[in-house]
């Protein structure tokens, strides 16, 4: 499953400390995080992550019930936010880095909130579209802004095994709002969907709140503090602020430094190649979701005999194997030689996938739902490696410095897949039967085995750049 998540930190949201709580099972205890910061942002996601999933478990019948949309005009509004979504990203990143990513990221969420209450009070189609181009707009944007948080609050070394802990969390907190969501759809009635969709814009203001109380100290700072402890001026803001001035480099937690030594250049990320590559090859793998999403459910409707149980089985079994795989999946992967190979698999998986799904066509239903759960179970494994390997190289390649910057560009590439990636799957894919999922596994395959060379080229590249 795929989500952006977002954070908090309200004191009855917030993540209890291991060992202080006696309410608490002691299995839930050790599964809590080490890292104080890691646990905060859990408790964020959480927050963001139950209201998401309560949202897209209406938002189709919202739209299209109570705001009285047709299938095309929802179709066509969906398509011009989702085009916002991939233009918002790359400012949204450059003011992460000229701001500081923590405040443009609650500002983006307190829009959110906002834009999302806002469905409520929409009454024409002219207003819906203008109005879901803006969330969609902050939405992507409050992610390239929320992956650079990341970079500067977790340590180089801990970063990706950090994002697959979140990603868990994301899931439980889909799996928990999903559920609340079917008891909204069983109710069915305006006034339910109506709450559903304020509950979702009530969670947004909860994450903002939360990530204003987040303390920020950034992992550069404190590792160069634990470094120098014992020093004078080590421990203050002046002390940190002149071994910036001394190194003639930005302090990485001082937004004003930053806004005056990287602000008022070009965008470095769009003058990376060995980066822009990485970026379109990892979106090609996301085309994966749009597998999952929408190609699987129209595959096994259209054209299987499986059961149309086995839909909602397939998300199932995704689900639960990222849950229980993902933070596994991204050990080894710090090293960009082992993030590309973890991109290769991922492809090679990915096409493996797509041959078994063409492998239901023609078959008995029980079988071809067994073997339609056979391919979700290879797209997952690839999913849980291919995002570790994504992760690591967006962070790797982008250096200590200008998080904001790749991110919102590794972030425009992502929410371009996730725009095309469903009329794509539905019509190239669907549309040619077992044809169009070999045709789409060569496309995955030859993305994973790519993803090799371009690292490699980064590397020759950063070999050429002189001594800092």
């Amino acid at each position: 499953m795929t989500t952006s998540p977002a954070e908090s930190s309200a004191p009855s949201f917030a993540m209890p400390e291991p060992g202080r709580s006696g309410l608490l099972p002691e299995a839930l205890r050790r599964r809590l995080h080490p890292d104080p910061t890691v646990r905060r942002l859990a408790g964020v996601t959480l927050v963001n992550t139950v209201g998401n999933g309560l949202s897209l478990s209406v938002a189709v019948l919202f739209f299209t019930r109570v705001l009285g949309l047709s299938a095309a005009q929802l179709g066509f509004g969906m398509t011009a936010a989702g085009l916002c979504g991939v233009v918002a990203s790359v400012p949204a990143g450059r003011a992460a880095d000229r701001w500081g990513a923590r405040r443009v990221l609650v500002a983006l969420v307190s829009a959110e909130a906002v834009g999302t209450a806002g469905y409520v009070f929409v009454h024409s189609y002219p207003a819906f579209v203008l109005l879901a181009c803006a969330v969609s707009a902050v939405d992507r944007g409050s992610s390239a802004a929320r992956n650079a948080l990341y970079a500067e609050v977790l340590p180089a070394d801990r970063r990706v095994a950090g994002r697959a802990h979140l990603r868990v969390v994301t899931n439980i907190g889909i799996c928990l709002g999903t559920g609340l969501g079917a008891i909204a759809l069983q109710l069915d009635t305006r006034a339910v969907y109506l709450s559903a969709i304020l509950a979702d814009a009530v969670s947004y203001v909860a994450v903002a709140v939360l990530l204003h109380r987040l303390p920020v100290v950034t992992a550069a700072v404190a590792a160069e503090s634990r470094d120098r402890a014992g020093t004078p001026g080590a421990s203050g803001t002046e002390g940190d602020s002149g071994a910036a001035a001394r190194s003639g480099t930005a302090n990485p937690s001082d937004p004003v430094d930053k806004g005056v030594k990287q602000g008022r250049r070009g965008n470095p990320a769009l003058r990376d190649g060995p980066f822009l590559v990485v970026t379109a090859l990892c979106s090609v793998l996301g085309l994966q979701f749009a597998v999952l999403e929408v190609g699987v459910p129209l595959w096994i409707v259209q054209q299987t005999d499986a059961p149309r149980i086995t839909v909602a089985g397939s998300l199932v079994v995704n689900t639960l194997m990222v849950i229980a795989l993902q933070v596994r999946a991204t050990r080894g992967t710090e090293e960009r030689p082992a993030a590309a190979r973890a991109c290769r698999r991922a492809g090679l998986l990915l096409a493996a996938s797509c041959l078994v799904l063409a492998l239901a066509h023609g078959l008995p239903g029980i079988l071809a739902g067994l073997v339609v759960l056979a391919g979700i179970a290879l797209q997952s494994l690839a999913e849980v490696m291919g995002q570790a390997g994504g992760w690591a190289l967006s962070y790797d390649l982008a250096g200590e410095r200008g998080h904001g910057a790749y991110q919102g560009v590794f972030n425009a590439g992502t929410a371009a897949a996730l725009m095309a990636g469903p009329a794509l799957v539905s019509t190239a894919v669907i549309g040619f039967g077992p044809a169009g999922w070999a045709v789409l596994g060569a496309v995955l395959a030859a993305a994973g085995l790519a993803m090799g060379p371009a690292v490699r080229w980064a590397g020759r590249r950063d070999a050429r750049l002189p001594a800092a």
